[in-house]
């Protein structure tokens, strides 16, 4: 029997296949996901597209968003997560949070069950696009199989424009095997109302004036720098306005740590002199941040002297939580191009008159410099981080999970580069750091990538051990094992009159035999004298290690700045 022209046209296709051509014209070379009956046709069809679209598979749906997150935070590109309906869909819910709260940009494809079935409570269906509305930047149900090449590309140019973030995109199963012409747009519909608008050129020239007037100004810089890719123009404007730099947790790398100019972290774990900073400047310039809480402290209380400058690209993110003087809505890299711009006209010896500043800054950070007390006996988490830190040059990509070793390693491992730590900030979520350093590790197969976990976070998601196992991936984690919920037990220590309840981590397992019980490899140190061979025999070999190190459990991160206090009030020891 003769085909119809129908039949015989190349660009008629399902539904299923216009969603793989459609994620190759953006560029995607990886996806994160596990299988399921509503996406069956898009795994029937990724099978046709091995060697341009590969997808990894994960051992949990969370995992498979983790991955997807730590590729894009260590790439800049989009990261993509496979999902399939019901369970499938909700086990995303945490890293499409935990993304949206980072502005990270995701493209989260869940199934769903035939369109006919939706609303009758089948099996697996859930209304996974409410559920995500609050913590998406957009969502999409699809109706059709023509729609959804349309649909794919505003998907990831929503997902990376503005502040970046997650787009859900539900397919009912039976569109997936619908038949439609695949015709991919050459540009985005209705581009303006997403594009961001470009910085007042006034406000600009203001925000320079009031730089050159301060006597004590500071550069306050977050995720948003990295973001935009903005910090070579960061870099450039400190050196030129010689200018204290001091970032946030989403922004270390942003501005390297060993930078003359650099502050290192500030906020509830930040050190003396940057909050010290913050708390005593007469001008902060604050460059892709959200005045959050865990940075200023009682609001009433932070830099009660200073005007603030607050350059966004989310408009809705200025003034949303403090008084700003001079707002400035545009990318990070543009509004820094363009002062560095005006700069050019400005005589290259003149400079903000500052060096009574930072003589006040050497003083604050030779007389109240991170300290800890070393010990022959028992391993301090401090000394870990800077062992890790001389062992791999500063250099290495490094995921965490949320809680003490986060904190120790933001204040003692000293990033050089942008891309280079992944974090969980705003939403905290433990069992981040193994999938999320999984997704950085797939992407760079060739650089270092480890996994810095507690060993509560670790037992979240270490059964992505499993993945990095199997697609033969050189990730190393290292899981610091103070035997507690360390946070939690800190403040039970410090607020709750030592009345420990829930914190012990006793029953953990072996996580030397669990490495090897996923064909990994496992390394244990208990002892100061053998954390350097350890950690260089585990960073060094090849495949995945599990350096299981065990640590002081009774170590509290300090600085720190109790609730309701302010940056100034902070508790050193």
């Amino acid at each position: 029997m003769k085909k119809s022209s129908v039949e015989t046209d190349p660009s008629y296709m399902r539904g299923a296949q216009i969603l793989c051509e459609s994620l190759l014209r953006e560029n995607v070379d990886v996806i994160f996901g596990y299988p399921g009956g509503a996406v069956l046709h898009i795994y029937d069809e990724l099978k046709c597209f091995e060697g341009r679209l590969r997808h990894i598979l994960c051992r949990h749906e969370q995992g498979a968003v983790h991955m997807a997150e730590g590729y894009a935070l260590a790439t800049g590109k989009t990261g993509v997560a496979l999902a399939t309906s019901g369970p499938g869909a909700t086990n995303t819910v945490t890293g499409i949070a935990n993304a949206f709260m980072d502005s990270t940009p995701l493209v989260v494809i869940t199934g769903q069950v035939p369109r006919p079935m939706m609303g009758t409570m089948a099996f697996q269906e859930i209304d996974i696009a409410g559920i995500t509305r609050p913590c998406t930047k957009y969502s999409y149900v699809v109706k059709e199989a023509g729609e959804l090449a349309e649909i794919v590309q505003e998907a990831f140019y929503i997902a990376r424009s503005g502040r970046p973030g997650p787009v859900l995109i539900d397919i009912p199963k039976d569109v997936t095997a619908e038949f439609a012409h695949f015709n991919y747009p050459s540009a985005v519909k209705n581009l303006e109302l997403f594009e961001t608008i470009p910085a007042n050129d006034n406000d600009i020239s203001n925000a320079l004036a009031k730089m050159f007037e301060a006597k004590q100004p500071v550069f306050y810089v977050g995720g948003g720098v990295t973001r935009s890719s903005a910090t070579e123009e960061l870099m450039r404007l400190a050196e030129r306005l010689n200018l204290p730099v001091t970032t946030t947790l989403m922004g270390l790398g942003a501005f390297p740590a060993r930078h003359p100019n650099s502050l290192g972290m500030l906020g509830m774990h930040g050190n003396f002199a940057a909050n010290s900073a913050i708390s005593d400047a007469d001008l902060i310039v604050a460059v892709g941040v959200r005045f959050d809480d865990r940075v200023t402290g009682n609001i009433n209380k932070f830099a009660p002297q200073a005007e603030i400058i607050h350059i966004d690209v989310d408009s809705a993110s200025v003034r949303q939580n403090i008084k700003i003087h001079y707002p400035i809505t545009g990318d990070a890299k543009n509004v820094l191009a363009q002062m560095l711009g005006k700069l050019e006209d400005i005589d290259s010896q003149s400079k903000p008159d500052v060096e009574d500043w930072w003589n006040q800054i050497r003083a604050w950070q030779k007389d109240f410099p991170l300290r800890y007390e070393y010990s022959e006996n028992v391993i301090k988490p401090q000394f870990l981080c800077q062992e890790l830190a001389r062992l791999t040059s500063n250099d290495a990509i490094i995921s965490t999970d949320v809680g003490q070793h986060q904190m120790w390693l933001a204040q003692y491992y000293g990033f050089r580069r942008m891309r280079q730590s992944l974090t969980s900030g705003g939403l905290g979520t433990m069992g981040f750091g193994l999938p999320a350093a999984l997704g950085a590790q797939i992407a760079f197969p060739d650089q270092q990538v480890v996994a810095f976990v507690g060993d509560g976070g670790f037992q979240m998601t270490s059964q992505e051990l499993a993945t990095a196992v199997q697609y033969r991936t050189n990730l190393k984690i290292i899981v610091m094992n103070n035997n507690n919920l360390g946070m939690v037990r800190q403040w039970q220590e410090i607020f709750y009159d030592k009345n420990y309840s829930e914190v012990d981590l006793s029953g953990s397992p072996d996580f030397v035999k669990l490495a090897e019980a996923y064909g990994a490899r496992g390394l244990r140190a208990r002892h100061p004298a053998e954390l350097e061979d350890v950690l260089a025999e585990g960073l060094n070999s090849s495949g995945v290690v599990v350096m299981d190190i065990c640590v002081e459990p009774e170590e509290c991160v300090f600085p720190m700045i109790p609730p309701g206090a302010g940056l100034k009030e902070m508790q050193l020891q």
